[in-house]
């Protein structure tokens, strides 16, 4: 098991209560991985005193009730990403030089995003009912650094992942297995109130809805910028690449809207080509990759050279941090196997 983070005392610790002040009381959730990783990173970036200023939002996104991590898991428990790097971490050349060859590398973003479209296209549909589940088998690294400290990367581990078809709202809409325990992912609520549960939507994904997404890049961007939003460290594009992100890796994605995803990705800005990524199993294959402008985390997803077929993903700074070096590895994750089961605990 990932040790806990230690607590923080000072300013440091003040500006962590003032924020955790300002937000209302969530429901419990079992969260998964991606989405503990993203918004307790987020807390990590609100107390880096290193950050860049933000660049304007594309557009005004609708606003929705965020998606809220108890307090308790925002400053503890394993720090899992979904992750980058560029050809991996090289330190850049002079500005001008660099600036070259960052519109080269998002040009060369564009070509292989389509690329992989085309191939995701042409894979079979899965069959798929309500009664069933969405497997997925994986490895990801962890933290056990100080929340104020270096990072500290674990070995990669295996990670398993049911996630419920049900249509409509559900309290209990799948199981993790992780560090040898089997963890529910459910909707709770404080005592004395009720909820329906967890509909269909971007944070709980089922074939059949994604299905219904639209297949047009344009407009498939527009839902996208909508049902997620810019907090205050990231902002509205980084939003949607890391929603594409948590969408490829842990999901089963119908061909025609995988497709409309990657050309979607390749309309955001800043998406550049990695000539060579790795995720966490070592498998070395080719890259897109986005800089978070408020992290500075580089995030990058890994294909393989020959199929185009999703690996994994891959995190490293940019610059000097609390964190670490410019080029400090921050983790991996890797896909080994995606499937259709009848229920929890079954593997295909």
């Amino acid at each position: 098991m990932t040790a806990p983070m230690n607590s923080a005392s000072g300013p440091d610790r003040a500006a962590r209560d003032e924020v955790a002040a300002l937000l209302p009381v969530p429901p419990e959730r079992a969260l998964p991985a991606g989405v503990h990783r993203h918004h307790k990173d987020k807390l990590m970036q609100l107390i880096d005193n290193d950050r860049a200023p933000a660049p304007a939002p594309r557009r005004r996104p609708r606003m929705r009730p965020a998606l809220l991590v108890p307090a308790a898991l925002a400053v503890a428990g394993a720090l899992v990403v979904a992750l980058g790097t560029g050809s991996e971490g090289q330190p850049g050349a002079g500005p001008a030089k660099g600036t070259r060859i960052e519109a080269q590398n998002q040009q060369g973003a564009v070509v292989l995003l389509d690329r992989i479209a085309a191939a995701a296209e042409e894979t079979e549909p899965a069959k798929v009912r309500a009664d069933q589940f969405v497997y997925v088998r994986s490895l990801q690294t962890g933290n056990k650094g100080d929340l104020n400290g270096k990072v500290e990367v674990t070995p990669a581990a295996p990670r398993e992942v049911w996630m419920s078809q049900r249509p409509g709202p559900t309290l209990r809409y799948g199981l993790i297995h992780q560090d040898g325990d089997y963890f529910p992912i459910e909707e709770g609520v404080p005592d004395g109130e009720t909820s329906e549960g967890t509909a269909e939507s971007i944070h709980r994904p089922t074939y059949n809805w994604l299905a219904g997404l639209p297949t047009d890049p344009d407009d498939l961007l527009e839902l996208l910028y909508a049902q997620t939003e810019p907090s205050e460290v990231t902002d509205a594009h980084q939003a949607v690449f890391e929603a594409i992100g948590n969408l490829i890796a842990e999901t089963v994605l119908p061909p025609a809207n995988a497709a409309a995803l990657y050309k979607a990705a390749a309309k955001l800005p800043g998406v550049t080509e990695v000539a060579d990524a790795v995720g966490a199993k070592g498998r070395h294959g080719i890259g897109i990759a986005r800089v978070d402008p408020f992290s500075s985390v580089r995030t990058t997803w890994v294909f393989d050279r020959t199929t185009l077929s999703y690996l994994g993903q891959r995190d490293t700074l940019t610059k000097d941090s609390f964190r670490g070096a410019a080029g400090a590895f921050l983790g991996a994750s890797a896909v080994l196997e995606r499937g259709i089961v009848d229920a929890e605990r079954e593997r295909p």
